[in-house]
């Protein structure tokens, strides 16, 4: 289907003419449906990869077409859409987070499985609710541009591994892999899109595309017929041939792979954002004692949990289905026991993936309570960081609130609960200065009102 103007606008690698597109749209005062109590709080951006190849514009756009209380853009390695993020919240009054996620090496857990499959010790690991952009120069930021790196490095020696195996379709990273991102912020997804596209380049016609995929994936030709069809589906077999444990392009991590998973979650606190475990799914190795998995990460510095509940229970398999349910119910009973905010997600990362999680469905509905307050914490964390220098995981917030992790979530939820910021809001609170901004603040979060 052909894209509006409009929507190429939105679509587009320039910032201002995704923010200007947006304002035109608002202007045409669009009837965007009541707010209703969905969340997603781990959309993935074309910043890192977003299977629709949606914008951060896009997204709070789509988030505020579906009427979700709240949305949270999680990136890998990369904050670059933060601050158009927080425009684009302001313009269509949707409260908003962001943050970073990568992959680190928890070295307890060496000998098993964690939430990256067939790497041991290897863990997905976050910094849910930047306020501010890393000051140039400064450690915090030196430090993210080393995260990136280590990333970029470990994709061109991929692709290197690549490249020897498929030279027919041999890709440059710089030349056809960087420019399908907006930021030079290449990921592995980005990596097979450029080898398809290259497919299709050197096969001109689509038989002779059938018959170089069915040789290179050892698929019969009706089959890869139909994948050529559908692209997603094809992105995910050439991922698992190229990229995947068992493909010819993979290498297993070691230790010297990825930062120690302490120094991930310390980084995430000197910037002012909550350290956030990631779960998968609780049946690996280290996943599966739960307790013993949520203690030793809060040990590391873990203070919050993020989950993605599609994963968890829309399975075909009835065996497996239950068995995850139940581990679904365990981990959030356990973390929410422990006072860990559970913020959840979809990431829209994979073709296929919803735009929000259904939290009427049985296997979610008991816990929509949970998910919802866990987004309020980090969107109330995001709001007061943001203009009260005053966060969650901070020095204030720990003398004023001690042990007492439950009056800390109930605060920062009620802060998260508030209307959603506009533009005069906003310009408001940042004019008042940080003492001030906190009182009006804390004010408004006991009237559950605004009083700005």
């Amino acid at each position: 289907m052909k894209k509006s103007l409009m929507e190429q606008q939105l679509d587009s690698f320039s910032c201002e003419a995704r923010l200007q597109a947006l304002g035109k749209i608002v202007k045409s005062k669009p009837a965007f449906p009541k707010t209703r109590e969905l969340v997603n709080m781990h959309f993935h951006s074309f910043f890192s990869y977003n299977s629709e190849g949606w914008t951060p514009s896009r997204i709070a756009l789509e988030s505020r077409k579906s009427g979700l209380f709240a949305a949270g853009v999680i990136e890998f390695d990369v904050i670059d859409g933060l601050q158009e993020f927080q425009v684009a919240g302001e313009i269509l009054k949707l409260r908003i987070s962001v943050g970073v996620e990568t992959r680190s090496y928890f070295a307890r857990f060496a000998a098993v499985d964690i939430d990256s499959p067939g790497e041991p010790g290897v863990n997905y690991v976050i910094a849910a609710g930047f306020s501010k952009p890393l000051r140039e120069g400064s450690a915090q930021s030196v430090k993210l541009a080393y995260f990136r790196k280590r990333a970029a490095d470990r994709n061109i020696a991929l692709v290197g591994r690549i490249n020897s195996k498929v030279s027919s379709i041999a890709v440059d990273y710089v030349k056809d892999v960087l420019p399908l991102t907006p930021s030079g912020n290449a990921t592995e997804r980005h990596i097979i899109t450029a080898y398809i596209d290259k497919a299709e380049k050197v096969c001109t016609d689509k038989k002779e595309l059938v018959k170089f995929w069915s040789e290179i994936l050892g698929k019969p030709d009706a089959e890869i017929s139909d994948l050529i069809n559908k692209r997603p589906a094809l992105e995910e077999v050439v991922r698992s041939k190229f990229a995947k444990k068992g493909g010819f392009g993979y290498v297993q991590p070691t230790q010297e792979s990825f930062p120690p998973v302490s120094e991930f979650y310390r980084w995430a606190k000197e910037c002012g954002t909550i350290p956030m475990e990631a779960w998968l799914d609780g049946t690996s190795g280290g996943e599966c004692n739960t307790s013993e998995y949520l203690e030793a990460t809060i040990a590391e510095g873990a203070q919050a949990l993020n989950i993605i509940p599609d994963r968890n229970w829309n399975i075909k398999d009835p065996t497996a289905k239950a068995l995850k349910v139940r581990k679904l119910r365990e981990v959030v009973e356990t973390a929410d026991r422990m006072g860990m905010p559970i913020i959840i997600g979809t990431e829209m990362n994979k073709g296929g993936q919803p735009v929000f999680d259904d939290l009427t469905v049985p296997e979610l509905c008991d816990f929509k309570n949970v998910f919802v307050k866990g987004a309020k914490i980090v969107v109330g964390h995001s709001t007061i960081a943001r203009f009260a220098d005053y966060t969650y995981s901070g020095t204030d917030a720990e003398s004023d609130f001690g042990k007492d992790v439950c009056g800390k979530n109930n605060f920062f939820a009620s802060v998260g609960a508030l209307p959603p910021l506009d533009v005069k809001k906003s310009a408001k609170l940042k004019s008042m200065g940080q003492q001030k901004a906190f009182s009006e603040i804390v004010e408004s979060a006991r009237k559950s009102a605004w009083t700005v």
